[in-house]
């Protein structure tokens, strides 16, 4: 192999992880289900992929460098499989994953008892929305119930991609059925 024919596929290799890396952080990203919070719609084991883009792609947020906003702002819709970041652990980007049951505005009653949903509207100083998983007593996946401000959302969970039982062993295990199910 010549030195330059070397020189053009290193080239190539350099500008292909330069892609992934763009399409990754602004296209979509693969997040595994750690807990069965979210079965039978979501199972444990499961690689699911998220659409950065289904609610607008986020800017900036608490402790960036820009302050937050979206580029091509759409809502959040009741009922959506919502990717967000740990707002308890925000440094470690750890991914969490729970169905949005209520929207900024919305009342809504828990065990606890009559809860708003606070939203810019309401003179919160952001809106926010209600996520739970459906197994309470269940998940590992992340907070069962609670509020999310709506800077720390990413995207929508929009398909799994493959699914493999982490019990079993590495050449077992892996759920056929699963892989490229839209969700």
């Amino acid at each position: 192999m010549s030195k330059r024919s070397l020189v053009r596929f290193l080239l190539a290799l350099v500008i292909a992880f330069v892609l992934m890396l763009v399409f990754r952080t602004t296209g979509v990203t693969m997040c595994t289900i750690a807990g069965n919070g979210l079965e039978p719609t979501l199972l444990e084991g499961d690689h699911v992929l998220v659409n950065r883009w289904s609610y607008g792609l986020r800017i900036g947020g608490t402790g960036k460098l820009f302050s937050y906003g979206r580029v091509g702002r759409q809502e959040v819709k009741r009922g959506d499989l919502i990717a967000f970041e740990n707002p308890a652990d925000s440094a470690n980007r750890q991914m969490l994953i729970c169905r949005c049951k209520a929207l900024p505005g919305d009342t809504i009653t828990t065990a606890e008892g009559t809860v708003v949903v606070p939203s810019i509207k309401d003179c919160a100083d952001r809106d926010y929305y209600w996520v739970e998983s459906l197994h309470n007593d269940k998940t590992k996946e992340g907070p069962t119930q609670g509020f999310i401000a709506e800077e720390y959302i990413i995207g929508r969970v929009c398909m799994v991609v493959y699914s493999r039982n982490t019990a079993d062993p590495i050449h077992k295990g892996w759920r056929y059925y699963r892989m490229f199910v839209p969700l």
